[in-house]
């Protein structure tokens, strides 16, 4: 954990520099998000990054608890809050099962980009169970096997990845089949309500705790 963390702080500035590559698929997801948010919810986002996502549906939320384990992009995060004069967002530096974060039940819990960097899936899942509230929302987007019709960049990310891992230039990630990630999803006590390509091969998944 402290290997990925190091890396993660190691991009944090390149990553909050970066453009995002897809920005009509990003607001389209964006949109899906908040069309299951309320004002009154306490949103949990796990592997915020630097913030983005979670300063941008504030004002849709009563209250958010950002948190990623890479203590760099946490500072970058905080300050966005503070240049936005954003209140409701509280970024915090924690991986899943850090106590910090047992502050629930939780209305709604995100993982964006986030599930395929994790090493045990179903132990995640089961966590992310515990802290949401009976009928809470589980909303994920996941990076999954790249089929026939993906992107290019992604089957040259699946074939020179092993080497850059190697090298230190690159996290742990494993590639599923939508259909597995969807069977854990299901077999850890959510229900599925949404499930899309928004593009693939990234697997945006909405989840009823049951």
């Amino acid at each position: 954990m402290q290997q990925a963390a190091n890396f993660w702080d190691q991009s944090a500035e390149k990553y909050a520099s970066s453009p995002i590559d897809d920005i009509e698929a990003y607001n389209y997801t964006l949109g899906r998000t908040r069309s299951y948010l309320s004002p009154s919810d306490k949103v949990l986002e796990v592997g915020c990054g630097t913030g983005s996502t979670a300063l941008l549906l504030a004002a849709d939320v009563n209250h958010i608890v950002a948190s990623d384990y890479s203590g760099k992009m946490i500072a970058i995060a905080k300050g966005k809050a503070k240049d936005q004069g954003t209140e409701n967002v509280e970024f915090i530096t924690a991986d899943l099962f850090d106590a910090s974060i047992e502050n629930g039940p939780y209305d709604v819990v995100l993982a964006l980009n986030l599930l395929h960097l994790v090493e045990d899936i179903p132990s995640a899942l089961r966590r992310i169970s515990t802290l949401l509230k009976p009928g809470g929302t589980f909303i994920s987007k996941t990076v999954c096997q790249p089929g026939k019709g993906a992107p290019l960049k992604f089957r040259l990310i699946k074939v020179i990845l092993p080497l850059m891992q190697f090298l230190g230039k690159a996290p742990y990630v494993r590639f599923m089949q939508t259909g597995v990630l969807e069977d854990m999803v299901a077999t850890q006590g959510f229900k599925i309500i949404e499930a899309g390509d928004y593009p693939a091969p990234s697997r945006y998944i909405v989840a009823k705790k049951i």
